[in-house]
């Protein structure tokens, strides 16, 4: 990324463009936005490869095919924007498989069976709680940035925008069950600690190939489990395959980016974008899917407002940090 740097003519580091507050703002939306996609798009793929909603097994056949395909994309993609094809270092490879348990195959094993014994919705609130998760393990447990009252505040506030979003006129249902709602919950928690290991190996590491190469391997093991559990992918179209192959690239194009953030600024600078990741989930699934909901109402427009405001606090903070370092 040295095409990226900004130096003063004395050869001290003026900036990054990679951590600009505007740009980090854009990327990691964009990636959001992706990964909000894929929740649509998860459920059209069931469809057409015949998956039903109580199948764990073939769900996660069918997400380590995902995942598998999304490492090949992302190496492939890596290599051709390299010029060079990327393969990790023999020191690298014990990081590679730390990330792939928890960034795949722990977080999307526990969440597809957690989502099979609970609500889309507490699932989705219970979801956004990774934001939290994230910055204090990063903050307490690896001392990588300071907790502060405006990271909670922002953290709160976001969080405060997934209820709303999620909110049903009846209200939540607070009955919880350990292999759905709790494993919803250590779903979160598997996806916090692999972005912290993201921030932390990426110091030395291509973020890319991490990505990559986790990907692939997390995915072959989701494969092979999904398979002996009795998984099975038995109609084949050429939608399904056009639908996997989005669902890879979303994968392998977001991932790669949010890695890539991580690698040039603080877990909370980054990771409070992640409330917008199941705002927008419910967003586009109301519309590809046709659900009936209020999405589009004030219900809607609060959570965003929420979201945005938690947004705006965690990273003005970091701003105020900066220019009094400097």
């Amino acid at each position: 990324m040295k095409g990226l740097d900004i130096t003063m003519t004395d050869g001290k580091l003026k900036g990054n463009y990679l951590e600009n507050t505007a740009i980090v703002c854009l990327i990691a939306t964009i990636c959001c936005i992706l990964w909000g996609s894929a929740f649509p798009a998860i459920k059209i793929g069931y469809g057409y490869f015949g998956i039903g909603g109580n199948d764990s097994a073939s769900q996660i056949l069918f997400a380590g095919c995902r995942f598998a395909l999304s490492g090949i994309f992302t190496i492939v993609l890596g290599s051709v924007m390299s010029r060079k094809i990327l393969t990790p270092k023999r020191q690298s490879l014990n990081k590679i498989f730390i990330l792939s348990l928890f960034q795949t195959v722990l977080q999307y094993i526990f969440f597809y069976i957690g989502l099979a014994n609970t609500s889309g919705v507490k699932a989705a609130i219970i979801g956004g709680s990774n934001v939290f998760i994230s910055i204090i393990i990063a903050c307490v447990f690896f001392r990588l940035e300071k907790l502060s009252w405006k990271k909670i505040i922002g953290c709160i506030l976001g969080f405060a925008g997934v209820v709303i979003i999620n909110l049903a006129k009846d209200g939540l249902d607070l009955h919880m069950k350990f292999t759905g709602e709790g494993f919803v919950l250590l779903s979160a928690v598997a996806n916090a600690i692999s972005s912290v290991f993201i921030k932390s190996y990426s110091k030395d590491e291509n973020p890319v190939v991490l990505s990559g190469y986790q990907f692939f391997v997390g995915g072959l093991i989701m494969m092979l489990l999904g398979g002996v559990w009795g998984g099975k992918l038995t109609v084949i179209t050429g939608k399904g395959i056009g639908m996997l192959i989005y669902l890879a690239m979303v994968s392998a194009v977001a991932y790669a980016l949010w890695g890539i953030l991580l690698k040039y600024n603080p877990v909370s600078k980054v990771a409070v974008f992640g409330f917008v990741n199941p705002i927008s989930g419910v967003i586009l699934s109301s519309i590809f899917l046709n659900e009936d909901n209020q999405t589009f109402g004030m219900k809607g427009l609060i959570a965003l407002v929420l979201v945005c405001m938690g947004i705006f606090i965690v990273n003005y903070q970091r701003t105020n940090e900066s220019r009094r370092i400097r």
